[in-house]
């Protein structure tokens, strides 16, 4: 019985860390796209759009990455690594600055 319940616990644990429904390949709305390697160079047009859900949605998916991050002024951020991001800079007009892979 000990076991079952550790199991149980596993489980519950492991479906957390799922990401959300509108991430999973079945659900409509934006999907991992590409190979996961960032390349900011296809999404060039987007500088100076506004940072609309739609905008932020094609840069992520015409990027190729595999994650987007979104950094408004003044806004902490790490410095790690990560060649599957796109970072997206966002000024103080909600308008898209600058583009990086990273």
């Amino acid at each position: 019985m000990k076991h079952a319940g550790m199991s149980l616990a596993l489980v519950l644990g492991l479906a957390a860390c799922a990401p959300p429904a509108s991430l999973q390949p079945d659900s409509p709305g934006p999907q991992i796209s590409g190979n996961g390697i960032c390349d900011a160079s296809r999404v060039a047009w987007a500088v100076g759009q506004k940072a609309t859900q739609d905008t932020m949605a094609k840069v992520w998916k015409q990027s190729g990455s595999g994650l987007i991050r979104p950094l408004a002024p003044n806004q902490a951020a790490t410095m790690d690594f990560r060649p599957d991001r796109i970072t997206v800079h966002i000024d103080a007009d909600n308008v898209i600055s600058q583009l990086e892979c990273g």
